[in-house]
C-alpha cells in the first residue's frame, strides 16, 4: 500500500513540528509545504525536515489529488478559510489549536465538515502529543481511581515575546488565552469526565504583566461543568526564566477513590525529564514514569484517514471543544490593564 501523503499549509507556529514528525512517525509522507512569506518557524521546519519541497502557490497543494491531508499552522485568522478551502478540494484536516476565531467560523466549518464528509481534527497537543496521557488513560480503564468527579488543569507558558509575530498580540488575530490554550484543558476535561457538553460557570481574562500590549491576555481561567463532574483551569504566559521549558504543566484528576497527577513537561526540583505520573489510591502511592507509553493519535488518524473511521478523536468532541473555547472567550469577566478596554 502506498503511504498517505499528507502536505502542511501555514508555518507560523512551531506547532507544525510535532504536527509533521507525528504523521511521518506515524508513516505517512510529507509531500509538500506552502506558507506565506518568511515565518519564524520556517528555518526550524527546514532543519528538521530538510528534503520538504516547498510550492510558490497553494492551489498546487489544493489541487494535488494525491495529497490526503493537510496540516494547517497559519495565522490564527486565517485558519478557517484554509481548512474550508482544503475539505472543499477533498482533503482532511489536520489543525493547530486554534481552530477557529469567532462561533460564525465554527458554524461554516461545521458545515463544511457534513457537507463533504471531511475529517476536521484539531491537534489538542497537550493530551495527543504526551505519552503519559496514554498511560494515564489505561490507569483510568483499569478503574485505579473509581468515578472522575473533578480534574484541575493549569497550562502556564513562557512568553517569549521578541520571538512573537505582530498577530499574537490583537486579539482579533489571535483568538484571546481561553480560545488558544483553553482548549487543550478542555478537551482533558471531556475526555477524562467522558463527558459529551459541558457548561462554563465562569471565566475570567486579564493583563497584569503586559502592559506594553494592553490588549493582549497573559492570564485566564475558567470553570466548567458537566452532568458529573467539575473542572478548574488556570492559564498564563508567566513561565520563569529559570524553568527549563516553556511551562510547567500539570493536571490532577480527583476519582472518588483516589487521585491522579501528570507532570507532563517536567518535576520541578525533582526528577528529569517529561511524563511523570503520580498515583494514589487505597492500595498505592507511587510514581509511574509515562514517558514510553506512545502517542496513538498520529497512527489512528492516519488509520481513519484511510479508513472513514473516528478513533483518534470523535469529531464531536472535536467541535464539542472549540464551540465551549469561544463561549468561555466571549463571557470572560475582564481583569487588570483589560478591565477598561472595551469587549
Amino acid at each position: 500500500m502506498k503511504p498517505l501523503k499528507f502536505a502542511a499549509i501555514g508555518l507560523d507556529h512551531r506547532h507544525i513540528y510535532g504536527m509533521t514528525k507525528g504523521m511521518i512517525d506515524a508513516g505517512a509522507e510529507l509531500s509538500a509545504f506552502w506558507t506565506e512569506g518568511t515565518p519564524g518557524p520556517l528555518a526550524g521546519f527546514l532543519k528538521r525536515f530538510p528534503d520538504a519541497k516547498r510550492v510558490p502557490d497553494l492551489a498546487q497543494i489544493l489541487e494535488d489529488q494525491s495529497i490526503s491531508l493537510v496540516l494547517i499552522a497559519a495565522p490564527p485568522a486565517e485558519r478557517a478559510v484554509l481548512s474550508i478551502q482544503a475539505m472543499l478540494h477533498g482533503k482532511d484536516v489536520m489543525m493547530d489549536k486554534p481552530g477557529c476565531l469567532t462561533p460564525e467560523e465554527l458554524e461554516q466549518i461545521e458545515h463544511c465538515i457534513h457537507s463533504t464528509g471531511r475529517i476536521w481534527s484539531v491537534n489538542f497537543s497537550e493530551r495527543f502529543e504526551v505519552p503519559a496521557i496514554t498511560l494515564v488513560d489505561k490507569l483510568l480503564a483499569e478503574g485505579r481511581i473509581g468515578d472522575v468527579v473533578h480534574t484541575l488543569s493549569v497550562g502556564p507558558h513562557r512568553l517569549n515575546a521578541h520571538m512573537r509575530p505582530d498577530w499574537f498580540w490583537d486579539p482579533k488575530d489571535y483568538g484571546g488565552i481561553l480560545g488558544d490554550i483553553g482548549t487543550h484543558q478542555i478537551d482533558q476535561f471531556l475526555h477524562f469526565t467522558k463527558a459529551t457538553d459541558a457548561t462554563v460557570t465562569r471565566a475570567t481574562v486579564g493583563n497584569f504583566n503586559t502592559p506594553q500590549h494592553p490588549r493582549f491576555q497573559d492570564f485566564g481561567e475558567m470553570n466548567l461543568s458537566s452532568a458529573t463532574a467539575q473542572g478548574y483551569v488556570r492559564l498564563d504566559w508567566y513561565t520563569p526564566d529559570a524553568a527549563p521549558n516553556w511551562g510547567d504543566g500539570r493536571l490532577t484528576i480527583l476519582g472518588t477513590e483516589g487521585y491522579i497527577e501528570i507532570r507532563k513537561y517536567m518535576d520541578i526540583a525533582g526528577r528529569p525529564g517529561t511524563d511523570h505520573v503520580f498515583l494514589v489510591n487505597g492500595s498505592e502511592c507511587t510514581y509511574l514514569d509515562g514517558s514510553d507509553a506512545g502517542t496513538p493519535y498520529f497512527v489512528r488518524l492516519r488509520n481513519d484517514i484511510e479508513n472513514r473511521t473516528e478513533s483518534a478523536c470523535p469529531q464531536d468532541h472535536t467541535l464539542r471543544v472549540m464551540r465551549l473555547a469561544l463561549e468561555a472567550q466571549n463571557q470572560a469577566i475582564r481583569l487588570g490593564n483589560l478591565a477598561n478596554e472595551p469587549t
